[in-house]
């Protein structure tokens, strides 16, 4: 069943300046960028039923199989120094985690925004910034809603992907969708309004956080791993790790795996 795009505006309005559906585009992130250099309001929502070119992190593909949920959010949060604007992915974590547990599914985040279901991946966080007069973040989503076809392949790190209708049952995406969009706008509206520094935000993240704590191995650019353990994270979002010699390491970009305790 396509998404109810009426629906979709009715529900969400006065939380978004827009809520567009489309088809199919290549990229709902590379869509939002370009609008916003051409002036797009502040919270302006790109859905895809389908994307032929999307993105995740570093550069690599994203699978994009019908009855998922492809979605795009252009924020310029204005009163938040640009330093702080990397929480924006971490938040859109824990709106997923959110949604997740509103149909009945426990989830929880790898960091930076993978939402795990158990050891499987269910969804992606991309955000990119954007130009234009004033500047702000796209913020990027891939939801695994319904059941995924056999072929699909597991992602960096060797993730099993999985979906909310494996351990919930059919949904309806156009109530997963509303849920996921009013969860974003809540988280992002709090930390705004507290300048980008909300302690009870980054709690929050923290408990959803299971990287935390972990032994684990990211592996960084140019073939480089470091292996440690994920002990905190830095008032941006990084996340810090130990190695085995007692050196912290702050890391801003890389793969996390989780390592399996002996």
């Amino acid at each position: 069943m396509t998404l109810d795009a009426a629906a979709l505006r009715s529900a969400l309005s006065g939380r978004f300046a827009t809520v567009d559906v489309v088809a199919e585009t290549g990229s709902t992130n590379a869509d939002l960028r370009a609008a916003a250099s051409r002036g797009a309001l502040d919270r302006t929502v790109l859905v895809a039923e389908r994307q032929t070119a999307g993105q995740g992190r570093r550069g690599r593909g994203w699978t994009s199989p019908s009855g998922g949920l492809y979605l795009s959010v252009l924020f310029r949060p204005t009163g938040v120094v640009p330093a702080r604007w990397p929480w924006l992915t971490l938040l859109a974590g824990v709106a997923l985690v959110r949604t997740a547990r509103g149909v009945g599914v426990e989830a929880s985040l790898k960091w930076p925004n993978d939402l795990l279901i158990g050891d499987a991946k269910a969804s992606g966080v991309l955000a990119e910034i954007a130009g234009g007069a004033e500047p702000g973040v796209v913020v990027g989503i891939g939801l695994n809603v319904a059941k995924l076809p056999d072929d699909v392949q597991p992602g960096a790190g060797g993730l099993v992907p999985t979906s909310l209708e494996d351990h919930a049952g059919p949904l309806d995406r156009t109530e997963v969708a509303i849920a996921l969009l009013r969860e974003l706008a809540a988280v992002e509206d709090q930390w705004r309004s507290e300048g980008g520094d909300d302690p009870s935000l980054r709690e929050e993240y923290r408990r959803h956080c299971v990287t935390l704590g972990r032994q684990v191995r990211v592996e960084l650019a140019k073939g480089e791993a470091l292996l440690g353990t994920a002990r905190d994270l830095e008032p941006d979002g990084t996340l810090v790790v130990r190695d085995d010699a007692g050196a912290d390491h702050s890391v801003s970009a890389g793969d996390v795996v989780h390592l399996r305790v002996r």
